[in-house]
């Protein structure tokens, strides 16, 4: 890819996703820049995979994620006061108003987070794969000082039943 492709693919890349956080679903976007519908959905599963990949954007990701919560936040107090005064001043069709606005802003701070718990899953896993990974390695050692000194092999088993899981086996091979 040439270096006038790329740029034209990165401008049409943040163009989508542009559009996308501000709220706009595929179909929408897909009208709204004259692109197909898949090609839209392709570009926004591109720009996934390479924010989730990079830690700046990560981090920028959760501040904006914390900000815009806050931002959701207020607006809902705000709408609590006009629910408050219409009580007040037995204004029904105002406060009918502001309690659907409450609700409409909960939906969307909700799909908000829902769809950051994507980037969050992820970081969840990779954690689990490494501590995971960890653990085998620490298992490997421990075994391999348990057979290579049997004086302390039963300490060694004693402490890894203490924390096995229930019907976990742990076994080492004493060669001779």
């Amino acid at each position: 890819m040439s270096d006038n492709q790329l740029v034209e693919h990165l401008d049409e890349v943040n163009r989508v996703v542009e559009e996308y956080l501000k709220g706009n679903d595929p179909t929408v976007i897909s009208k709204q820049l004259a692109i197909p519908r898949t090609r839209v959905v392709q570009l926004i599963n591109e720009w996934k995979v390479m924010a989730s990949a990079n830690e700046a954007i990560r981090a920028r990701a959760k501040e904006a994620l914390a900000a815009a919560d806050t931002h959701y936040s207020k607006l809902i107090s705000r709408s609590y006061e006009v629910i408050d005064e219409a009580s007040m001043t037995n204004n029904l069709g105002a406060k009918t108003a502001a309690i659907k606005l409450v609700m409409d802003i909960e939906s969307k701070r909700i799909d908000m987070l829902q769809k950051a718990g994507l980037l969050e899953n992820k970081e969840l896993a990779e954690e689990m794969v490494e501590i995971e990974n960890r653990q085998m390695v620490l298992m490997s050692i421990l075994k391999d000082i348990a057979s290579e000194h049997p004086e302390i092999r039963d300490q060694i088993m004693r402490r890894l039943s203490d924390i096995a899981k229930r019907d976990e086996v742990i076994t080492v091979v004493h060669d001779v």
